[in-house]
């Protein structure tokens, strides 16, 4: 109630499960206070709001080296290109032990397909299954899954993209034998993802030095807090 601002937040649902093609899940909890958005519109939106109050952003650009001294921040980039800024703000989240090796924050990777248009799709929502090691939800008439990193926890603590058979396997029996049984449903794209986990569920948002501050260890909710987490990182980067 503190954190949505109404009573009850969860509910027993399972009398949607047959109209949402799920009649062979045994159970199902709604949480009344749970959305979609689209990260990707999201992006665009928050890149066009820094850009109107003149902020710069930079892609592409791989910080390999830092230091810092009493004056100022010096980044070395891939290339041969070098940075030298007043504070810096690290939120790499899963790639942050690449900077600062010592900080509990483990890379974890996420595999996830999206279908291509499934004719009368019944699935609408948003989906946390097995612990909340899959997830998955419609984006209009296709279906987004992901997840399934418990089935191999050595080979996804990594920050490598790609994906492998075991975890795709997984998601394709999930895919066809609990979401969509005897529908046709072809898997048009795979993609990954690294989050940024670690001992404690809580992000890590404080300062590293006089210069440097953190922002990272989202624990794979980072489109639910990245938000806020970004904003605070940012208050606390002016206080350094």
């Amino acid at each position: 109630r503190e954190i949505v601002g109404r009573p009850a937040v969860f509910r027993e649902a399972n009398d949607r499960l047959p109209s949402l093609g799920l009649a062979q899940v045994k159970g199902l909890l709604w949480n009344q206070a749970e959305g979609q958005l689209d990260p990707g519109k999201m992006m665009r939106h928050l890149l066009a709001l820094a850009r109107e109050r003149g902020v710069e952003t930079w892609f592409g650009l791989e910080v390999v080296e830092w230091s810092e001294s009493e004056r100022e921040v010096a980044l070395q980039l891939a290339g041969g290109l070098r940075i030298e800024t007043d504070r810096v703000l690290v939120a790499t989240n899963g790639f942050a032990r690449r900077l600062l090796p010592d900080l509990p924050v483990v890379p974890a990777r996420n595999q996830v397909l999206i279908t291509r248009p499934v004719a009368g799709l019944p699935l609408e929502g948003c989906f946390h299954y097995d612990r909340g090691y899959f997830y998955f939800r419609n984006v209009a008439d296709r279906v987004l899954l992901g997840g399934g990193r418990h089935l191999a926890p050595q080979t996804e603590q990594t920050d490598a993209f790609g994906t492998t058979e075991t975890i795709r396997a997984a998601l394709l029996k999930l895919l066809h034998e609990v979401i969509l049984p005897g529908k046709k449903a072809e898997v048009e794209q795979w993609w990954s993802g690294i989050l940024g986990v670690g001992p404690a569920k809580t992000p890590i948002v404080q300062s590293w030095s006089p210069r440097i501050a953190l922002a990272v260890r989202l624990g794979g909710m980072g489109v639910a807090i990245g938000s806020l987490v970004g904003a605070e990182g940012a208050d606390l980067l002016a206080e350094c």
